[in-house]
């Protein structure tokens, strides 16, 4: 009998809804101090993730809600390198 696999779940942290990991994007902040998108969901690092929707990074932008989770400087390029991540799906 086959089992169910779980899929994995992670909270936004703009919309604070848990949703399916495929649903969200990570960005990541490294030792380093360096603050980038995660594509593949598993470089290490301290995460924090968005939902692929343009009005809620938007907001994480006007709000720098990712400076705030990521503990760090988060550039204005790295929302726009999300928007055109969001705009091409």
């Amino acid at each position: 009998m086959a089992k169910n696999k779980k899929t994995p779940l992670r909270k936004c942290v703009v919309t604070k809804e848990m949703l399916p990991k495929q649903q969200l994007i990570r960005v990541v902040r490294n030792k380093d101090g360096e603050v980038f998108i995660d594509e593949t969901g598993k470089k290490n690092g301290r995460g924090a993730y968005l939902t692929k929707d343009a009005e809620v990074i938007k907001t994480a932008r006007e709000k720098s809600i990712l400076s705030h989770h990521l503990k760090a400087k988060v550039d204005q390029e790295l929302y726009d390198q999300l928007l055109e991540m969001v705009e091409e799906d």
